[in-house]
């Protein structure tokens, strides 16, 4: 059979690895992606939709979040689970990249939440809730989900730095974190095959980043006229 990365020193086949691998790491950023989107999203938007304590409270708890940097409380718990899964990778990320998501949305509902066909629905009669769903979110989503794009490029890495440093998913699941950690031995010996999986990640990453500021742009054309 040809390898067309070579093989490890357990002869196991680099491309089938890198391939293998992009499992794990991608699961991880869209399962902490999505959890993050609902979780902060709906606490931002409730919060600038309806302000007042709710608010003030959401606000505050965020704060607190934010300054926590994501990867040390990431390497902190893992080091106490003992049993260390894709799903707690996911919890540990989500628990601590929600704030970010809960500002955007926040700021994007009370851009929306001054124009005048919102001020007119409630002119109308229509109930707050009603207003939220059929007026607000469809035109607040928008950055929400731009922002969550390149958020789930940084996740993706974040994994990545959590298992090449022996704290995030066990050796028996692939991952590119995981087979950086374990060629980086190779890599005095002259052996390439550490740029494969490294590879793989930064040309994941970049274009879940490209990905991002592309939506952005689209969704968002202030943006664009702003860095412009």
């Amino acid at each position: 059979a040809t390898h067309w990365f070579g093989t490890d020193l357990q002869g196991h086949d680099i491309y089938a690895r890198t391939v293998y691998g992009a499992r794990a790491s991608i699961t991880v950023g869209l399962g902490a992606t999505m959890a993050v989107f609902v979780v902060g999203g709906v606490l931002g938007a409730l919060a600038g939709f309806y302000g007042g304590w709710f608010d003030a409270l959401v606000s505050r708890i965020a704060d607190v979040f934010f300054g926590i940097p994501l990867l040390l409380a990431a390497i902190v718990l893992m080091q106490v689970m003992h049993h260390r899964t894709v799903w707690t990778v996911i919890a540990i990320l989500a628990l601590f990249g929600w704030p970010q998501l809960a500002r955007i949305a926040r700021s994007a509902v009370l851009e929306v939440r001054g124009s005048d066909y919102v001020v007119a629905a409630e002119a109308m009669g229509l109930g707050k809730f009603q207003i939220l769903l059929r007026h607000v979110l469809p035109n607040a989503v928008g950055p929400v989900v731009a922002v969550a794009t390149i958020a789930l490029g940084t996740f993706v890495v974040t994994e990545a730095t959590l298992s090449y440093l022996g704290v995030g998913l066990p050796p028996s699941v692939v991952s590119w974190g995981g087979d950086i950690n374990l060629a980086q031995t190779r890599l005095r010996a002259g052996s390439p095959i550490l740029f494969y999986p490294a590879g793989a990640l930064a040309i994941t990453v970049l274009a879940f980043m490209m990905m991002g500021d592309a939506l952005r742009d689209a969704l968002d054309p202030g943006s664009r006229a702003w860095r412009a």
